[in-house]
């Protein structure tokens, strides 16, 4: 039940206010100074506080400064008479929500405090997915690979150089850019990334660099592009290497000019940058191919940071596992799972081709899965004997397609039994199969359900 405190220095007002939302279903509690306000915060916690102006002693703008400075995690409403508008728009100001001019409407006041309400719950809610952001998005490892790694970030970070970051495929390149525009001076503005690979090449321009309205069938209107979008902060370009040399050569201009135009347009637009850019190709072997700029290269490989595959820092995979599982058991409501020994063996054996990535997919099916309260070898059976990544022949582009199609499925296929609870039954209903048909699946997936166990 939310609590509200009513702050007022007239015992009608404060009988009146605290009568209605009581019928309201609040909790309420009425005093009539400042004072009695701070004592009462320094007691308890509020959502709401409704806080008149004038009052004896510590007037209202007083008692709403000191509440800010005790970081008082409460919504002010402010009451206000005819003399007082000037007084309730300083307290605007300085961080109130709202204010209600007296005499006051009762129906009015309950509407406020709803409003109130509803922006605290969505405050709150944010501050607990930055938390949940900001728990994830950390590089975990004390390897002396991964310390060197961190030492490269600290010193690039602070800098406008731009950054080029080598490494395989899920090895965190993400996590290291977003890292430096965290540390870098321009962290208060935006972030943003664009992943090369994935954008069509007769959209990435426009991606890019916006485009001007009629530039083309359906462009009805001028569209800002990434860079535009990223100016006063940082742009992250993922999977550089797979960007055509005709974009190429428009991202070197607006390197070396910070002048963009728009596609269609012929304004000139100043955009104040930094560019961060990642690869897991041999771009000197691209250049030598034909397929990358020399140029472009140089432009980026200011500073190069090279992030260590997984099986080069297997003493970091223990703090790895775990972190990931207290980020999945988090995610699911689930108890955190202990590893054995010997599955934590299995795990530091295992090369990890696909690297942190791999490691966090393989954790979140543990989660799901694994019904008892430990990790087991036996659980990770799937990794192959020793620990060895199961070997076979190149994948045809038939064969890495249907190997797409069944890791969606399977992706699929685990997270409907993840919200059944492991329920076989429930799960068969949600997805319109047989239950028989269930597990030849999830067995041929290499997971054990939890009836056969």
């Amino acid at each position: 039940m939310p609590a509200i405190l009513v702050v007022d220095d007239e015992p009608g007002v404060r009988s009146s206010v605290a009568g209605v939302l009581r019928d309201e279903n609040f909790e309420v509690e009425a005093v009539g100074t400042g004072e009695a306000c701070l004592e009462r915060v320094a007691q308890r916690s509020y959502d709401v506080i409704v806080l008149d102006i004038w009052l004896p002693g510590i007037d209202g703008l007083t008692t709403l400064q000191r509440l800010k400075e005790r970081h008082v995690d409460a919504q002010v409403v402010i009451i206000s008479g005819h003399g007082n508008i000037e007084s309730a728009v300083r307290a605007i100001k300085m961080g109130a929500f709202d204010f209600i001019e007296k005499p006051l409407s009762l129906e009015k006041t309950v509407l406020v405090i709803r409003n109130a309400l509803r922006q605290r719950d969505l405050e709150t809610e944010n501050r607990a997915l930055r938390a949940r952001v900001d728990r994830q998005e950390i590089m975990v490892g004390e390897s002396p690979a991964m310390r060197h790694l961190r030492d490269q970030v600290a010193m690039a970070a602070p800098t406008n150089g731009r950054v080029l970051i080598l490494g395989e495929n899920g090895t965190g390149k993400e996590l290291v850019a977003r890292t430096v525009h965290q540390l870098s001076r321009r962290r208060g503005g935006p972030f943003v990334e664009v992943n090369c690979a994935a954008i069509p090449e007769e959209l990435i321009e426009s991606e890019l660099f916006g485009h001007a309205r009629g530039a083309f069938t359906g462009a009805v209107a001028d569209k800002p592009g990434r860079f535009e979008q990223a100016d006063g902060g940082t742009i992250f370009l993922d999977e550089i290497g797979d960007m055509s040399l005709k974009t190429q050569a428009k991202v070197l201009r607006v390197l070396q000019e910070q002048v963009m135009e728009r596609v269609g347009g012929t304004q000139r637009i100043k955009v104040d940058v930094r560019v961060l850019a990642a690869t897991n190709k041999e771009l000197p072997a691209e250049i030598r191919d034909g397929r990358f700029r020399e140029d472009l290269y140089f432009r980026l490989n200011v500073i190069p940071i090279f992030v260590p595959p997984l099986r080069d820092r297997p003493e970091d995979i223990p703090l790895l596992a775990e972190h990931f599982m207290a980020l999945m058991a988090a995610e699911y409501g689930k108890r955190p799972k202990r590893f054995a020994s010997e599955a934590m063996a299995r795990l530091q054996q295992y090369q990890w081709p696909g690297n942190v990535r791999e490691l966090r997919n393989i954790v979140e099916r543990l989660i799901i899965m694994v019904t008892g309260d430990a990790i087991t070898a036996q659980d990770l059976a799937f990794l192959g004997q020793d620990g060895d990544a199961p070997m076979g022949p190149a994948p045809t582009a038939t064969g890495r397609l249907a190997e797409a199609r069944d890791q969606f499925e399977k992706d699929y296929i685990l997270r409907a039994l993840a919200a059944s609870q492991g329920n076989m039954s429930k799960t068969a209903e949600m997805l319109g199969v047989e239950r028989s048909n269930l597990y030849k699946k999830l067995r041929a997936f290499g997971v054990t359900p939890r009836s056969e166990k």
